[in-house]
């Protein structure tokens, strides 16, 4: 019968992408202009300006895309650039809660005034400690107090020598004792001895004990009388020291209170510092350790006396904005840990025990941009314990408390600090992946309310005529930020393609700069060892070659075993019910094509087409549900007014993996028919593509890579011309193949074909005319088609007769 129509092969220049140095206008890119914006991404650029300029509290941003497609930088550039012309927010500090100690006080201030507090605090405890003990070192504060000591020593020394000169006159002698004070009679002007006393007559013994009863009892009214006159002298002093106390701290403090006379909440701080320091004079008289004090009010050698004792007098800048003279923050946090988020207490060892206080509050990222932008990485957000439901509560609240996450899981009984909550404006920009915005959006209600803004990063940029140029300038500008050497307009061309490959489409350059940059730098340093001045398109194709020797151990290996006659693929000649499919490994980052024999055996059965992956359970779901497109394409075809009477097998010869993926249906379903038709496969060829329930030819992916993979192995053993690739149209758009196999397709050493039905790669591969179906309802005689109908038929009948001949041998044995 005649040669049927077979799609044509594919000519050399449809094969690579259509970029060549010849479009650029320059020689190399030292004098290309690098681009002012970033191209190709308006679309997220408007969100991140939207996000970054609207006053509305839960209008942030969820910044998505892939890996190395400049979010991180793109993100940054836009916020500082909204920042700048935004006002500084202000500067928060800690204070003692005087009243509450484990409840420290948040006061906010204008930019720039927290360090300036802080400073100013101090310089008053400098002052204090300088001034107060000069007061009570002063003349007046000496004689005063010196009045008041000797009038109480005065009044108490009054009153016992009265005391002791009525004993006297009585002839009692009051003796002291360690256990207090004991009487006795006098004798002369000694005290009396037992014999003296019983010596005495009744009378007389009587009225000596009478007088010491009654000396007793007026010395102990004096001695009762001593603990008042004690707290009178105290009271006394004290409100000699608290006066010569204030004194000294108004006078010191008016300075203080001046410099911040308008901001109410620090004047109210300071009026409650005053207080404290006037009942606590005293800490500015403490002594070195190892010094005694003086009888009188002790008064310290050195201003410089210990630090503790002064932390409640304080300031703890958690935020100062006061080194930026405009512009509000953006802060990016590369590990959002839950201390690193709102902050933390910290805590110190003393005497076993752990204490702290309000100083050792430390601020978080979001005190930090607070006033600003903040910058996340959502998934190091997500792996944090606690860290974001923390900083849901935060956007939620508009404030930030702070607690550890012992607190919150009740593990922590260390008695700890409750800082006043800061109150929070911020903007809150999420860098993650796609898929991490949708798994967000679906599984937590809390995220589409408090993130309304996504921005999406473009992946790919057409190849335009209109792009070109600016693509240009982007690789202009990418090498410039890595100081590399500046390319050749060859140079440029080569890494296009190479983007082009990237994205698998021949039409659409790649927008993952990481890529571009990666690339950039090896090929600098290809072009180092050359000694070069710039990068050529050879150092572009080094970088490819060396980056697939470095990770092509598996790939030779794979290849090798093909090569060797390990696994078993043919090259040449044709078989009955056997294709080589083609398939795609990747490991790691590196894609490599390989072929695999694909077999097919029939006989008559109930219909039922078996697949041994999936019997096997090595089939992943998109392949089982490619074998069941074959199957529903196979029952609709052929013999369709007899019933299927077909059992088939279908497997990967030599394959202990697991197989997903419809790519290789189109293979499928012509190695059955080839099985039906008992019309030989030409071997010479390798298979990809997908086949829909009309026979039409869908697209997959990784085409580059599989052509590849077996063009290596049909070049390792030779090539004859008559080999090639049939791949479906669709995926031409696609083809951006490396130089050697577009060099074998200008040689007539290679070909590739590309098919839009079933019909065309049957024709290609058995050189059998497929056929249609006729006006009669019949494929044409002798056509591919009419066998298999003719196969399948007599399946049918086969079924038919082996059903009557059981029917008849049950009734006779009846």
């Amino acid at each position: 019968m005649p040669q049927p129509d077979q799609p044509a092969a594919l000519p050399p220049e449809a094969l690579r992408a259509p970029v060549s140095e010849s479009e650029f206008d320059f020689d190399t890119t030292r004098s290309v202009e690098p681009l002012g914006a970033w191209l190709g991404q308006d679309r997220s650029i408007g969100v991140m300006r939207m996000a970054a300029a609207m006053e509305q509290g839960d209008f942030n941003a969820f910044v998505m895309g892939n890996p190395g497609s400049g979010r991180h930088r793109i993100t940054r550039a836009i916020l500082a650039d909204a920042a700048s012309g935004r006002p500084s927010p202000r500067d928060w500090v800690y204070v003692n809660n005087f009243d509450a100690p484990h409840k420290p006080i948040a006061i906010a201030l204008p930019p720039g005034d927290a360090e300036r507090f802080r400073k100013a605090m101090e310089e008053l405890i400098d002052d204090l400690a300088a001034d107060i003990p000069a007061l009570f070192e002063s003349d007046d504060y000496q004689t005063r107090r010196r009045a008041i000591e000797e009038a109480f020593a005065s009044t108490h020394e009054e009153a016992m020598s009265a005391v002791f000169e009525e004993a006297r006159a009585r002839k009692v002698a009051i003796i002291r004792t360690p256990m207090g004070f004991t009487f006795a009679g006098m004798h002369g002007d000694e005290v009396m001895t037992k014999e003296q006393y019983e010596a005495l007559s009744d009378a007389e013994r009587e009225a000596l004990d009478a007088a010491m009863e009654e000396i007793q009892e007026k010395l102990s009214e004096v001695l009762r009388a001593l603990p008042k006159q004690q707290k009178a002298h105290r009271q006394e002093v004290e409100e000699l020291n608290s006066g010569l106390a204030r004194q000294g701290v108004d006078a010191a403090i008016a300075g203080v209170r001046e410099a911040f006379a308008g901001q109410e909440r620090v004047v109210e701080h300071l009026d409650r510092v005053r207080d404290h320091l006037i009942e606590n004079a005293g800490l500015f008289m403490q002594r070195p350790a190892g010094e005694e004090a003086g009888p009188s009010f002790p008064v310290a050698t050195s201003p410089h006396v210990t630090k503790e004792q002064f932390q409640p007098y304080t300031v703890n800048v958690m935020v100062s904005n006061g080194k930026q003279e405009t512009g509000a923050p953006v802060v990016v946090e590369d590990l959002p840990t839950l201390d690193n988020l709102i902050g933390r207490v910290e805590y110190v060892s003393q005497m076993g025990a752990l204490v702290t206080n309000f100083t050792m509050i430390k601020p978080g990222a979001l005190h930090r941009a607070n006033g600003g932008y903040l910058v996340l990485d959502a998934l190091r957000v997500l792996s944090e314990p606690m860290a974001w439901d923390a900083l849901k509560r935060c956007l939620r609240t508009g404030e930030i408390p702070i607690y550890s996450a012992g607190e919150r899981m009740g593990l922590l009984s260390t008695v700890s600090l409750k800082p006043e909550p800061v109150p929070l404006k911020v903007r809150v920009i999420l860098i993650g992946e796609r898929q991490h915005y949708y798994l967000l959006s679906a599984l937590d209600p809390d995220f589409p309310q408090l993130f309304k803004l996504e921005a999406d990063f473009d992946d790919h940029l057409p190849l335009a005529d209109e792009n070109r140029t600016g693509y240009a300038r982007l690789i202009a500008g990418l090498a410039r930020r890595v100081d590399a050497r500046p390319l050749e307009a060859g140079a440029v061309a080569a890494l296009m393609r190479e983007s082009l490959r990237a994205t698998g489409d021949a039409e659409r350059l790649s927008l993952n700069t990481g890529f571009l940059t990666d690339f950039i730098q090896e090929a600098d340093f290809w072009a180092a060892q050359r000694k070069a001045a710039h990068i050529s398109a050879a150092d572009i194709d080094t970088v490819t070659a060396e980056r697939e020797r470095r990770a092509g151990r598996l790939r030779e290996l794979s290849h090798e075993a093909i090569t060797r006659g390990t696994m078993l693929i043919d090259t040449d000649g044709a078989r009955v019910g056997q294709i080589n499919a083609l398939s795609v490994l990747q490991i790691g980052g590196y894609m490599f094509g390989r072929p695999s024999r694909l077999t097919a055996r029939v006989r008559p059965g109930a219909g039922k087409v078996v697949d041994i992956e999936r019997e096997t359970e090595l089939g992943g779901p998109i392949h089982s549900k490619g074998m069941l497109i074959l199957q529903g394409y196979l029952a609709a075809t052929y013999a369709t007014t007899a019933p299927m009477s077909l059992w088939a097998s279908l497997v990967f010869e030599q394959s202990y993996g697991g197989v997903d993926g419809d790519s290789a249906s189109a293979a499928e379903l012509i190695t059955l028919l080839s099985a039906l038709a008992e019309a030989p496969i030409d071997q010479s060829f390798a298979i990809t593509g997908s086949v829909n329930q009309f026979g039409d030819i869908q697209p997959i992916g990784g085409v580059n890579e599989k052509i590849e993979g077996f063009f290596d192995i049909c070049a390792a053993r030779g090539l004859t011309g008559s080999q090639g690739v049939l791949i479906p149209a669709s995926n031409v758009k696609n083809l951006c193949l490396r130089q050697r196999v577009v060099d074998a397709v200008e040689a007539g050493q290679f070909r590739i074909i590309p098919m839009t039905t079933i019909a065309d790669g049957l024709a290609v591969l058995t050189g059998l005319e497929p056929g249609e179906r006729g006006p009669d309802d019949a494929f044409p005689e002798g056509s591919l088609n009419a066998r298999v109908e003719a196969r399948l038929t007599a399946f049918a009948d086969i079924r038919r007769r082996f059903a009557r001949e059981a029917r008849n041998g049950s009734a006779e044995q009846r």
